[in-house]
C-alpha cells in the first residue's frame, strides 16, 4: 500500500471545505475542520499504538488499551462516531469532552469548537463529514513523512487565512516574515523561546525548526527548545495548540487570555518570566487596549473580556502591576508601544526580540515619540528592517521589524542598523511573499553591520537624536536615483537655437507693427 502523500492529503483536506460550504460560516470552517482532523489522528494513533502493544507483547486489547499513554474514551471512538445517525453534532460535542477528561493536557482543546448547532451545521452534513475523513488512515506507518501533517495543518492555516482577509492576520503569520525573524535573532540549541501573541504557533515552529539545523540542535531525538506564548482568542488557542502537537511540540506552554491585561507566564516571587528569545506579529495598532484596565465593568469569561466600551472611565491612569510601561504610558488607539514594552519586560538580560510592528510606529509623535526616544537612548535598538508592503492578508500596511537587543556588542553600541528591504519580495495575486533569496540578502546584509548603498545604513544614536528621534527608514536610507549628467555642448546648443529663433519671431513682429503704422 502506498504511502499517504502531502498531495492526496492537501486534496482531501480541501474537499472537506466544500462539504461545508453550503451549512457553515466561513468563518467557522477551520475550526471543525481542524477538529475532526485532530480527531481523526488521535483515534489512528491510540490504534496504532493498541496494535502494536497486542502484537509485541502478546497482550488482549483490554491490557493493550492500559499501557497506551492517553485514552480515549468509548464514546469518543471513530468507529462509535461514525455509526451515528442522529444528533451528531451532539455526540461529537460529547466525544470531545470526554477526551479532555480523560486527558489533562488537553483540557480546553477539544471543546472550544462546539458541533451541536442543528441550525447551521445538520446531523446530515456531520455525516457526511466523518464520512470523508474515515476515507484514510492518519496512522503513522501510513503517512509518507513524520511531519506529513503538521505541514498538511500550516498549509490549511495559511489557505483559512487567505479566505478570511483582515481577519486571517490575527492567527496567521506569513512564513516568510516569520523566518526572517528567527534568522535575524538567531535562537540557540536550549533556549527558551516566547511568543506574547501566538496566534496559530506558527513562529515559534519556526524558531523550533531554525534551532533543529544548528549543531546541538536535535537532543535525544528532540528540538533542544522551550516553546512558551499565550493567545487571546479561545478557538485560536486551541489551533495553536493542536499545530504544535501535530509538530510534535507537545511540552509548548500555550497560555490563554489577554497578554497586555493578565501575563500568564508570570513567577509568584519574581514577576514577569523571562526568556532568551522573544518573536512577535502582535495585532497592528490596537485600539482601546487599556479599556480592561481602567473600566471596572470588565468580566473575565473563557480566557477573553467582555468590556464596557460604552462608559470608560477616561479619568483612571493606567496601573500595570507588572511594571513594563517604564518609558511611558502608549495611546489608547495604539498598542504597538505596549506589546514592545512587554517584549522588553519579558525579555532576559542578555536576550534579543524580533516584533513586526507598523511603519506608524517609526515616526508617530506625542506620548509615543517619547516613549521611542527613551528606548533609543537606552540603547536597546539593534536594528530597524523596512518590509515590503501587502505582505499580510488583505492589507498593504507596510511594517518593520523591530530587532531589540539587550546585550549590544562593541561594534552595536550607539548605533542602529536600519535596513531598506521593501523592494525584496515576489509580487502575488493576492499578497506580496518574501522567498529564501529575499530572506537571505536581508540576512547576511544585516549580519555584515556595514553600510549598503541604498540598502542599509549604521546610523549613531547622534544623527538620530538630530532628527528627533524619528525612525522613518526614508531619512537614513535613500533609494532614489540621481539624475545623469547630461551633455553640456548640446545643452549650449540647443539654448544657442532657441535665442535665434526668438529674434527671428522679433524681427517678424516689428516689419508687422510698420505695417500696420503705415
Amino acid at each position: 500500500m502506498s504511502k499517504f502523500t502531502f498531495e492526496t492529503l492537501e486534496g482531501w483536506l480541501w474537499d472537506s471545505v466544500n462539504i461545508l460550504q453550503s451549512s457553515a460560516n466561513s468563518s467557522d470552517f477551520k475550526n471543525y475542520i481542524f477538529s475532526l482532523l485532530f480527531l481523526k489522528r488521535f483515534n489512528d494513533v491510540f490504534e496504532e499504538k493498541v496494535a502494536k502493544r497486542m502484537d509485541q507483547e502478546g497482550l488482549n486489547r483490554e491490557d493493550a488499551e492500559k499501557k497506551v499513554d492517553f485514552k480515549i474514551p468509548s464514546e469518543a471512538r471513530w468507529q462509535y462516531l461514525t455509526k451515528q445517525t442522529e444528533n451528531i453534532g451532539t455526540a461529537l460535542d460529547k466525544a470531545l469532552e470526554a477526551i479532555e477528561r480523560e486527558n489533562q493536557s488537553l483540557e480546553g482543546v477539544m471543546t472550544a469548537v462546539k458541533f451541536d448547532r442543528q441550525e447551521t451545521l445538520s446531523s446530515k452534513v456531520l455525516q457526511r463529514l466523518l464520512h470523508h475523513f474515515d476515507k484514510y488512515s492518519l496512522q503513522n506507518k501510513d503517512l509518507e513523512s513524520g511531519n506529513l501533517l503538521g505541514n498538511a495543518f500550516e498549509y490549511l492555516i495559511k489557505q483559512f487565512a487567505d479566505s478570511a482577509g483582515k481577519e486571517g492576520d490575527e492567527f496567521y503569520t506569513p512564513r516568510g516574515v516569520a523566518s526572517l525573524i528567527v534568522h535575524l535573532i538567531k535562537p540557540q540549541p536550549g533556549h527558551h523561546v516566547y511568543d506574547p501573541t501566538y496566534g496559530s504557533g506558527g513562529m515559534l515552529i519556526e524558531s523550533a525548526r531554525y534551532v533543529a539545523d544548528q549543531p546541538g540542535g536535535i537532543k535525544n531525538g528532540v528540538v533542544d527548545i522551550a516553546l512558551f506564548g499565550q493567545e487571546k482568542k479561545t478557538s485560536t488557542w486551541a489551533i495553536g495548540r493542536i499545530n504544535m502537537i501535530l509538530h510534535n511540540f507537545e511540552s509548548a506552554d500555550l497560555q490563554k487570555g489577554d497578554t497586555l491585561v493578565n501575563p500568564r507566564h508570570t513567577h509568584a516571587q519574581k514577576g514577569l518570566q523571562v526568556f532568551d528569545r522573544i518573536i512577535a506579529n502582535p495585532p497592528f495598532s490596537l485600539n482601546g487596549w487599556w479599556m480592561p484596565v481602567e473600566n471596572a465593568a470588565e468580566a473575565a469569561t473563557n480566557g477573553e473580556y467582555e468590556i464596557n466600551r460604552e462608559s470608560p472611565n477616561y479619568a483612571k491612569e493606567v496601573n500595570d502591576p507588572f511594571e513594563r510601561l517604564v518609558y511611558g504610558v502608549p495611546p489608547r488607539s495604539y498598542a504597538d508601544f505596549a506589546f514592545l514594552q512587554h517584549v522588553l519586560a519579558s525579555l532576559q538580560k542578555n536576550g534579543k526580540a524580533g516584533i513586526v510592528l507598523p511603519h506608524g510606529a517609526l515616526c508617530r509623535g506625542g506620548s509615543e515619540g517619547k516613549i521611542r526616544q527613551a528606548l533609543l537612548q537606552d540603547d536597546l535598538v539593534e536594528g530597524i528592517v523596512g518590509l515590503p508592503s501587502a505582505l499580510f492578508c488583505n492589507t498593504d500596511i507596510p511594517v518593520a521589524v523591530w530587532i531589540l537587543n539587550k546585550d549590544k556588542n562593541p561594534a552595536q553600541k550607539g548605533r542602529v542598523a536600519i535596513v531598506e528591504a521593501s523592494r525584496d519580495y515576489q509580487k502575488g495575486e493576492k499578497q506580496n511573499q518574501l522567498l529564501e533569496t529575499h530572506i537571505n540578502k536581508i540576512v547576511k546584509t544585516y549580519e555584515v553591520f556595514a553600510d549598503v548603498d541604498k540598502y542599509m545604513r549604521i546610523v549613531p544614536l547622534e544623527e538620530i537624536a538630530e532628527n528627533d528621534y524619528n525612525l522613518d527608514i526614508s531619512r537614513y536610507v535613500s533609494t532614489s536615483e540621481s539624475e545623469p549628467a547630461g551633455d553640456t555642448t548640446e545643452v549650449k546648443q540647443r539654448i544657442a537655437d532657441i535665442e535665434v529663433h526668438d529674434r527671428d519671431i522679433d524681427v517678424k513682429i516689428s516689419d508687422f507693427l510698420r505695417k500696420i503704422q503705415s
